[in-house]
């Protein structure tokens, strides 16, 4: 009896796991939620524009606080929805209290507390109230749980992903030129202009303003050595800031032509798709994707992770919950060159 409730718990989690999972829509019940959400934050987002014009405040004030209202309690049942189902999103943590923290921790479930907890904090806080207030725009970038409907916006993150190191080491690149230029003007310009340049912070805005853009014009050198070192910070500048966008961009065509390399191979005859699932206690668990074996003319194309979809290279190692999509029926020189795209 014991375990039937179990089977039956863990069944009704199944259930709503699949309901709250942006993009799984094989039943009415999981696309219903899927519009119910989006609705709810659209509506939201346009109440809060709407909020902010003061004739529409003073005629629908009323009705721009209950559909805040409601739309805010529907974010908080979802949180805890999320929260409950867990530990099916994180299979491979040991206990679900484990799993929960795990998804409080992460960055979607700090958007969604934030999302709806500080609508209800002034209550508790009322000196806090305009803060709280601002943290209420953390809501929109609960639009990023739209990717699951989008292959183009999830390529650009998959970009973002793959590139973060080059693009984190040239965003550190000009963060340095950033401070060597404001200290450098700030020492040239300051007896100059000490109103203008009173201290490393007003050069650093200078700096910044002048390497990101062509100069805001509120500050700006008016000595002989100044502005001979803002012709230089400027041409470094210029050269640095299209540094990132090289990396996005040339990420961006990889991985497009990754797809639609796949995308032709489904094309083929012959050709099918498989499923498989890393679950518990596998032996592939930990082991990368060249040390797995599978059936001759096969590759694997894709991994899904929780709500990733990775590109797998050979040294990708596997982990409890992965979903790999294999590639199966493969000609010997279709195989090769669907190895060289994971490359």
């Amino acid at each position: 009896m014991k375990k039937e409730k179990e089977i039956k718990k863990d069944s009704i989690k199944d259930t709503l796991f699949s309901m709250v999972s942006i993009g799984v829509t094989d039943n009415r019940l999981n696309q219903s939620y899927d519009i119910i959400s989006t609705l709810a934050l659209i509506i939201n987002l346009i109440g809060a524009f709407a909020s902010t014009f003061e004739e529409v405040r003073a005629q629908y004030g009323n009705l721009l606080h209950w559909v805040e209202l409601i739309t805010v309690i529907f974010f908080a049942v979802d949180y805890v929805l999320r929260l409950i189902t867990a530990e099916k999103q994180y299979p491979e943590c040991a206990t679900q209290a484990e799993a929960m923290v795990k998804y409080a921790t992460s960055g979607y479930g700090i958007i969604d507390l934030l999302s709806f907890l500080p609508y209800f904090l002034p209550a508790f806080f009322p000196a806090g109230a305009a803060v709280f207030r601002m943290f209420r725009v953390v809501r929109i970038f609960r639009l990023f749980r739209i990717n699951a409907y989008s292959d183009s916006l999830t390529l650009i993150t998959n970009v973002l992903k793959n590139k973060r190191t080059q693009i984190l080491a040239s965003v550190f690149i000009i963060v340095m030129l950033i401070l060597a230029s404001s200290l450098c003007m700030y020492s040239v310009e300051h007896e100059a202009q000490p109103e203008v340049f009173k201290n490393a912070f007003s050069a650093i805005w200078w700096a910044t303003s002048t390497l990101l853009t062509v100069g805001y014009g509120d500050i700006y050198p008016i000595t002989l050595l100044g502005q001979f070192l803002g012709i230089v910070i400027t041409f470094l500048g210029v050269g640095l800031v299209a540094i990132p966008t090289g990396i996005i961009s040339a990420g961006f065509i990889e991985e497009y032509q990754k797809a639609t390399r796949f995308m032709n191979l489904d094309n083929e005859k012959g050709i099918r798709f498989i499923e498989a699932s890393i679950d518990p206690g596998d032996a592939w668990i930990g082991k990368s994707i060249e040390e797995i074996a599978i059936p001759s003319g096969s590759v694997v194309s894709l991994i899904l992770r929780g709500t990733e979809t990775i590109v797998p290279t050979d040294d990708l190692k596997l982990e409890v919950g992965d979903k790999m999509i294999v590639v199966a029926g493969l000609p010997q020189e279709k195989k090769q060159a669907a190895e060289q795209i994971n490359a």
